[in-house]
């Protein structure tokens, strides 16, 4: 028997598995057409961009490691992506920052960027029949160097940086129109302070303004979607962040916008998962930032752990996913970049093919039952149910790399390419 049938034979046993808990894994799969994973670019790259400045980070960013075969140009970077890509199940999108415009050498400031400096990545898009989201790009740069950006008492500062947001959802907006798919356009700041500060509300006030000012010309939703990320520290700013939770939750809710919802940005006993079902109370979508914080915001690659099999359940048992954007954030320099993202991608996607495999309908009876017992015996028994042969049947039939086969293409890969940069 050969390996297509073996897999074929495989999954027959498990949908008959799955089928006695009254689970139709068929059905399942055809969910997974419905998560759409946006790939942030800054994985290929170690998050430098493609300005004519060093790429220098700042903002309590760190990318660790120097792993050969980084891309340094577009060309290599779309080159990455699309083996990526080639390698992963279902469509995905592409999540762009400012910085990686396609500058063609000229010295661009981001106060003055344009469509026509993505007009390159828009069109990459469209061959390749994804949707792309965008981010404006408020860190590494002069106008940030003493950690406040529209948040800045500096007035100069702060109107640079009201300038770039205005830029950045405007070329968000026509991004989603040329595309016809909504693009997500996320403002993360790393406005904050090391010490204690005493002007906290200042501060906030600033950051406030500027929103309603960045805020103030408005798109279809059907052409770009705003959204706010908080985050609880960074390194260097350890003491106050100006964008906390609590602020652009309150912002967010108010001025019917979506919040931006990184795992890696709260207390290491925090759960996002646990928070999706209550936002979603109060506003129409959120955006997902899944990555794996080890200690910190440490943007590890995803791996199939409790925090992210959450995230996943709680959006696939509330039929939540015409509600929730999902997108990851990690940026590992100490592997195979290419690795990183396949793995980190599969990990999330396996997330929510378990997820769609749960018979929540069942559970919530146990569980309204008080029969508690029997609903945390059905939860454990799950953990073992063949959810690998109904993975490795969607992957074969997505035509992508089943089950570790694709280790051998980015291995040669690396021979072929990346080594030779």
């Amino acid at each position: 028997m050969n390996k297509i049938e073996l897999i074929k034979k495989a999954y027959e046993i498990a949908k008959e598995q799955y089928a006695a808990i009254g689970v139709n894994t068929d059905a399942a799969i055809l969910k997974m057409k419905d998560v759409n994973i946006s790939l942030h670019c800054w994985q290929t790259d170690d998050v430098a961009g493609f300005e004519t400045a060093d790429g220098e980070l700042s903002g309590g960013i760190q990318a660790t490691g120097n792993y050969p075969g980084k891309s340094t140009t577009i060309e290599q970077m779309r080159a990455d992506l699309e083996k990526v890509l080639s390698l992963l199940p279902g469509k995905q999108r592409l999540n762009l920052h400012a910085i990686y415009g396609d500058f063609k050498g000229e010295k661009v400031d981001r106060d003055e960027i344009e469509v026509k400096h993505f007009q390159s990545w828009i069109d990459w898009c469209n061959k390749q029949e994804i949707g792309m989201d965008f981010n404006a790009t408020c860190f590494s740069h002069d106008r940030a160097a003493n950690g406040y950006t529209l948040s800045s008492k500096n007035e100069k500062n702060r109107k640079f940086w009201v300038e770039h947001v205005k830029r950045c959802r405007a070329i968000s907006a026509e991004i989603g129109k040329q595309l016809e798919s909504p693009c997500v356009h996320n403002i993360w700041i790393p406005d904050g302070s090391k010490d204690t500060p005493v002007d906290r509300n200042g501060y906030r006030a600033l950051l406030k303004k500027s929103l309603n000012e960045t805020l103030e010309t408005k798109y279809p939703k059907e052409h770009m979607k705003d959204a706010v990320e908080s985050k609880l520290f960074g390194i260097g700013l350890e003491s106050m962040t100006v964008g906390s939770h609590d602020f652009y939750l309150g912002y967010a809710i108010k001025n019917d916008i979506l919040i931006c919802l990184d795992n890696g940005h709260f207390h290491p006993t925090e759960q996002v998962g646990d928070k999706i079902s209550s936002v979603l109370h109060f506003i129409d979508e959120v955006l997902l930032h899944v990555t794996r914080p080890v200690r910190w915001d440490s943007d590890h690659v995803v791996t199939l752990n409790e925090d992210v099999q959450l995230i996943a359940s709680e959006v696939m048992r509330n039929n939540f996913l015409d509600r929730v954007n999902i997108g990851l954030d990690f940026f590992d320099a100490s592997i195979n970049r290419i690795g990183a993202y396949v793995v980190g991608t599969r990990a999330a996607q396996k997330a929510f093919l378990i997820a769609a495999l749960e018979p929540t309908k069942e559970l919530i009876q146990l569980e309204e039952a008080g029969k508690y017992f029997e609903r945390l015996a059905m939860l454990e028994e799950l953990k073992t149910k063949p959810f690998g042969a109904v993975w490795n049947y969607y992957c074969l039939q997505e035509g992508v790399p089943v089950g570790e086969d694709y280790i051998g293409k980015i291995q040669q890969y690396e021979n072929d390419v990346l080594n030779k940069r």
